[in-house]
């Protein structure tokens, strides 16, 4: 085994609890949060998840810490149920336990990641060729 295997293996055990994509809908509903970390290229090629909150995998602990002065408005509390999602389930694994060591305790992440979800085929927000190219990419947050 690598040791970056060794290291997600690690990470799941320590989270317990993984959410599959109808799981991780149910948690979204009773108004848990949906944190995609997936970059930018990944959001635009295959679409994003409605009302889950954007952080790309470098300010996510910033974003979400509740007692960080960067936090995103969402992030209100240490007992918030946040679900994140990478794009097939790995990295996500190893944001969680980070979320977990900052204290959100009920932090987990989506098995299979964001293509899981839409192959499960929930819903999916895809912008438009013309959307994408008149985006300006220094306008955008976290």
């Amino acid at each position: 085994m690598s040791a970056v295997d060794a290291l997600l293996a690690d990470a799941r055990r320590q989270l317990g609890r993984r959410f599959d994509p109808e799981e991780a809908a149910a948690v979204q509903r009773a108004g848990g949060l949906l944190v995609d970390i997936r970059y930018a290229e990944l959001r635009d090629r295959d679409g994003t998840i409605p009302g889950a909150l954007i952080v790309e995998r470098n300010e996510l602990e910033w974003r979400l810490d509740p007692t960080g002065a960067h936090r995103a408005p969402e992030a209100t509390h240490h007992d918030l149920p946040v679900v994140v999602i990478c794009n097939e389930g790995y990295a996500s694994s190893l944001a969680a336990l980070s979320l977990r060591h900052l204290g959100l305790h009920r932090a987990t992440d989506l098995i299979g990641g964001f293509q899981a979800w839409r192959a499960a085929g929930l819903p999916v927000e895809v912008r438009t060729r013309d959307e994408v190219k008149g985006e300006n990419p220094r306008s955008g947050g976290g």
